[in-house]
């Protein structure tokens, strides 16, 4: 019968990894050199429930939930070892979160549907960032974000700010602007022209509640089938 490991097992995995004894390759690893390695296996760990919602195979999203984990227990650990934090504040950080965020739950407060208590979150995550000085609220929006994710998300609190962004027509409307300046030829402004038409498609996208980022790419997914389904010889 095969070892059935704890979570308490795994930490000391990490350590002994990282240990003078351990792994010369997670001994050398620093949080910056990690950064990829985060990144990719978030978006495996995506692909993972494409998989599922697909075939009904858990096992591929199983596997990718835990190098998601590897990953957090590995900046864990890190940031212990310099003496930073470690897994129990980053434990005990988002339980105060959970807590916190959900004042329907576990305070006195009602909320009787999802729309509600995304309103209620959005809240109290922006008094928590008031008592956060230094950092704009469009500069918190992570830059390490696809674009279209980190658009539809600027571009929203734009809305909130300032109104802008806030009329579906007008980004219809400032999409097929830069369509027409593309249709006259191509100049230096190209770029440029490209990068606001996205940026109205996104917005466009938001105010449908489309996700622009899951649309593109459903699209391409469908285009691939279809490109794979030509290719075949007959």
């Amino acid at each position: 019968m095969e070892k059935t490991y704890s979570f308490e097992e795994l930490k000391e995995i990490i350590a002994k990894l990282r240990s003078p004894d351990g792994c010369p390759w997670d001994r050398e690893q620093t949080h910056e050199s990690l950064r990829a390695c985060m990144v990719e296996e978030a978006y495996e760990a995506v692909d993972g429930i494409r998989i599922l919602s697909e075939t009904g195979a858990w096992d591929n999203l199983c596997e990718e939930l835990g190098d998601v984990l590897l990953q957090v227990l590995m900046h864990s650990r890190i940031a212990e070892e310099e003496g930073l934090f470690g897994l129990d504040d980053v434990i005990q950080g988002i339980s105060e979160k959970m807590i916190r965020r959900h004042p329907h739950v576990f305070g006195d407060q009602k909320a009787d549907d999802s729309g509600q208590v995304l309103v209620n979150w959005e809240q109290i995550k922006k008094q928590e960032k008031k008592d956060q000085p230094g950092v704009s609220e469009l500069e918190a929006v992570p830059h390490s974000l696809p674009a279209l994710i980190r658009t539809s998300k600027v571009l929203k609190k734009i809305e909130n700010l300032t109104g802008e962004f806030s009329s579906e027509s007008d980004s219809i409307r400032s999409a097929r602007e830069c369509l027409e300046k593309l249709e006259d030829g191509s100049s230096e402004e190209d770029s440029e022209v490209i990068g606001a038409l996205l940026a109205h498609i996104c917005n466009l996208s938001r105010k449908r509640r489309v996700h622009a980022e899951e649309a593109l790419g459903d699209y391409l997914e469908e285009t691939i089938k279809k490109a794979e389904f030509l290719d075949k010889p007959m």
